[in-house]
């Protein structure tokens, strides 16, 4: 009889931690939103994952422009390093039961086990992975809500067309403890000002940062945001990080339009309407504005007139009051470009100023009725004259 070593016995492990399914789920479901869609080379469509003996799972997506990185809390049992398919990870992950999760790297294997659930992924060689980008020294802080605001309000306006790189991008002009943000498709463009805790307080930047890279990161941020501006590897970065999670990018290159001198020096008309109200009637006159039509704003007597559809087509009105001074004008805006700007607009009342009928709208937020609009931010928007 054989005593010898069991054919059938396992390996032991070479790496092997246990998380819970929500945490497990959410971090690399943030991560790997970052993964390259037509990716250089195969090993880009991983998630490195490394178990720390200190009790702690790290996380990373690279595609050589763009990082993302979480830390999560974990029972490490054997440390290591693999690389896993991202996209797969993910899905799984977010399919387990509401249980605790192993992960355990056997040769070329790793077995993902939750409850009754089993899953095997193979891996790919971690030695051809990139090395991570360094992450510069912190450049200042904000808070994460103000932070998630900005981006959010910028983000509207930021171009979806891949073949115009540059008008994807969000500026950002860092002076002193104030940060801009700047973005524009050509039809509008979106302008916010913040302030920040900078490191030094003569700190002075321009930078052009993916607005995708910037939206994910802010959403996913909590607490204090670390911000990082600064060169890493021979190369311009920007780095967010907070909460365990880090997000890296390199800067768009090139040079942004010089967007300021679209904003009118002054508005000989302008109105003051409330912003729900607007915003309610917008939606209601939109359902029947056709594709690349515009909605008709009037302005006169004290009240807006919205007016979309025409000819034999679904046609509708609505008037609200409106606080004017000024001649009566008569414009029109896309339907959904005017519906992002008023989304971004957060106080009770909603400021346009206006100069033709041809030229563009300042869209702003203010307080009160009679007060002073709020400046720190401004939505400009092309019109549409075509009735």
């Amino acid at each position: 009889m054989d005593f010898g070593r069991d054919v059938n016995a396992e390996a032991a492990p070479t790496v092997k931690f246990k998380v819970e399914r929500d945490i497990l789920a959410e971090a690399v479901t943030w991560t790997t939103k970052t993964l390259p869609q037509r990716p250089a080379v195969p090993v880009l469509t991983g998630i490195l994952i490394t178990a720390d003996p200190a009790g702690s799972v790290h996380l990373a997506v690279f595609d050589y422009e763009v990082s993302a990185r979480a830390e999560i809390a974990a029972e490490v049992e054997v440390p290591g390093t693999f690389l896993v398919s991202g996209k797969l990870l993910a899905e799984i992950s977010r399919a387990l039961p509401a249980q605790p999760v192993t992960l355990e790297l056997q040769e070329n294997k790793v077995t993902v086990n939750c409850g009754s659930s089993r899953f095997t992924l193979m891996t790919m060689p971690v030695d051809e992975y990139p090395a991570l980008p360094q992450v510069p020294a912190t450049t200042g802080v904000v808070g994460a809500e103000a932070f998630q605001h900005a981006v959010n309000q910028v983000g509207v306006a930021t171009s979806k067309d891949d073949t115009l790189p540059i008008l994807t991008s969000v500026r950002m002009e860092i002076t002193g403890n104030t940060v801009t943000l700047l973005a524009t498709d050509r039809y509008r463009l979106a302008v916010r000002e913040f302030m920040w805790n900078p490191k030094a307080a003569d700190f002075e930047a321009n930078a052009l940062v993916r607005g995708k890279t910037l939206t994910d990161a802010a959403k996913a941020m909590g607490g204090d945001i670390q911000i990082a501006l600064a060169e890493s590897g021979g190369k311009d970065m920007l780095a967010i990080s907070s909460n365990g999670r880090v997000m890296t990018s390199l800067l768009v290159e090139g040079d942004y339009p010089k967007v300021r001198s679209l904003f009118p020096k002054e508005a000989s008309i302008s109105a003051i309407l409330e912003t729900s109200a607007l915003r309610e009637a917008v939606r209601r006159v939109s359902l029947v504005a056709e594709r690349n039509t515009p909605i008709r704003f009037e302005f006169a007597d004290g009240a807006l007139t919205l007016r979309a559809g025409q000819g034999d087509d679904a046609q509708a009105s609505e008037a609200l009051p409106a606080t004017i001074d000024g001649e009566n004008i008569t414009t029109g805006f896309n339907p959904h470009f005017i519906a992002d700007g008023l989304a971004q607009i957060d106080t009770p009342f909603v400021r346009f100023s206006l100069t033709e009928p041809k030229k563009p709208v300042v869209i702003t937020g203010q307080q009160e009725l009679d007060g002073e609009y709020d400046s720190t931010y401004r939505y400009l928007l092309m019109p549409i004259i075509r009735f």
